[in-house]
């Protein structure tokens, strides 16, 4: 049913933790593994720089991770993008050109306020993306009931 998985990440523990299902997913559908990393860019006066000044330093965290993904069996491949037009959008165009049947990415699991002072990749996606997208949100530790 998967035949083409991208797992978007920005190399945050949040992305990480969307892997798992990532790897449950390809493991049972045999399915590729595309690992997309897409960060902005600024454009001004000397070109184009990646707006995280660590990008270089999550790529190669990223790549990594590739690695691993290839030492345990799977099919796997980096693809890196860089651009001004959001990163929901760098992913949803990555994932096209992959012929991707799913995208999964970590959320932080802001409500709609939040999401919407922040920005929210996961909520771009589900406007941009040409397949479905499962949206891995954070662990939730529950408080116990004040009795």
């Amino acid at each position: 049913m998967f035949e083409t998985i991208v797992w978007a990440t920005d190399g945050s523990e949040v992305a990480d933790r969307a892997l798992p299902a990532v790897t449950g997913l390809a493991r049972a559908h045999r399915s590729k593994i595309v690992v997309v990393h897409a960060s902005e860019v600024a454009v001004g006066k000397f070109g184009g720089m990646p707006v995280l000044a660590d990008d270089d330093d999550l790529v190669v965290k990223i790549e990594r991770q590739v690695e691993e993904l290839h030492r345990s069996g799977f099919t796997a491949e980096l693809r890196v993008v860089r651009g001004i037009d959001g990163v929901a959008s760098m992913v949803a165009d990555a994932a096209a050109e992959a012929g991707a049947s799913l995208i999964v990415v970590g959320t932080h699991g802001h409500g709609s306020f939040a999401s919407a002072l922040l920005g929210s990749v996961a909520r771009g996606l589900l406007h941009t993306s040409p397949c479905p997208v499962l949206a891995v949100p954070p662990v939730r530790v529950r408080e116990p009931a004040l009795v």
